[in-house]
């Protein structure tokens, strides 16, 4: 019967992450997708507003234009499916799939094996290690992968001013993208080193931006290439484009350096709630270790463990979600 109890718990812990996990990450809106389709909507108000004369030329490059961006949007919902060795490149760790598996196996037996000797029931040493196989090494790479992009955005509008002043110098695009490769901080000198890299065996600018737009799946970097891709095919002033968008990038790090700051109590607040419960058992391990020697070692206690902890973890994704905000 005990046993029986145990399983099941273990099955409601399972079906309970899922619904948090599910809860805390979905329903998150496609930004590029969205300012795609407003720039697209500005772009027709604006060419609604030419004279008579002009309105021949005005319908083909809105066509050009929206031609454009159509393309685009259907790569990018093409691309919607991500594999681990997309997720691997975006993290700028230079490892195959398969030695993430086995590091990520390794994690996994190390764990169950370090709740089994620490007197853990075998179910709860297997639950630990399939969570440290299957769970630990992913949020790592998440984690990764979200502190890299952070650092991209906090040189991609200096590179863009690099590209900005090199077209109004007269150097073309292509030298202006081979300055940022060799000169700009990491990780942005990385992705346009593979750009530029990728244009020397014939592949083009559009396909390189899209490339780049995988590796770093940015509002951001959506709007450069959009920009080059529209240049490219329309014509105008590259950089007055470009340092307009330039402008954007600053004005969206300010906004969001602003919710940091109007949001860091809440996280303080979360951080101090989701840290209680374990720094006042850890406490009370201490200073009173008989007082919670059941809960180690009955399977009653055992069972209360992993509700306690079910129950924590969809509180903290709870407070993720509230105290995290998309623009």
């Amino acid at each position: 019967m005990n046993s029986t109890l145990v399983i099941f718990s273990i099955a409601a812990l399972a079906a309970f992450c899922i619904v948090g996990i599910g809860f805390a990450f979905v329903g998150r809106d496609d930004r590029a997708t969205k300012r795609m389709a407003s720039m697209a909507g500005a772009g027709r108000a604006k060419l609604r507003g030419g004279d008579g004369g002009e309105v021949d030329n005005s319908d083909k490059r809105r066509k050009q234009v929206q031609d454009t961006l159509k393309s685009i949007e259907q790569k990018q919902n093409e691309q919607k499916k991500v594999d681990l060795r997309t997720r691997l490149e975006r993290a700028g760790i230079e490892a195959t799939p398969k030695k993430f598996h086995i590091v990520s196996g390794a994690v996994g037996v190390t764990l169950a094996i370090i709740l089994f000797v620490s007197g853990f029931s075998p179910l709860i040493a297997l639950a630990g290690g399939f969570a440290g196989g299957f769970g630990l090494p992913r949020w790592v790479l998440s984690f990764l992968v979200g502190r890299r992009q952070k650092a991209f955005l906090e040189e991609f509008a200096n590179a863009i001013d690099v590209i900005v002043r090199g077209v109004k110098s007269g150097l073309p695009i292509n030298d202006c993208l081979k300055i940022i490769s060799n000169e700009a901080a990491e990780p942005v000198r990385t992705e346009f080193r593979d750009l530029v890299e990728g244009q020397k065996v014939g592949v083009s600018l559009d396909q390189g931006l899209a490339k780049v737009y995988e590796r770093m799946p940015l509002a951001e970097v959506n709007f450069f290439q959009i920009v080059l891709s529209i240049q490219a095919k329309s014509g105008g002033n590259l950089a007055e484009a470009l340092g307009n968008l330039s402008k954007v990038l600053r004005e969206r790090k300010k906004m969001r350096a602003k919710i940091q700051a109007v949001s860091q109590e809440a996280k303080s607040s979360a951080a101090i709630i989701g840290a209680l419960p374990p720094g006042v058992m850890g406490v009370l391990y201490i200073t009173a270790p008989d007082y919670l020697g059941p809960l180690i070692t009955t399977t009653a206690g055992n069972m209360i463990i992993v509700g306690g902890l079910m129950w924590m973890g969809i509180g903290v994704l709870v407070m993720r979600k509230m105290i995290n905000f998309n623009f």
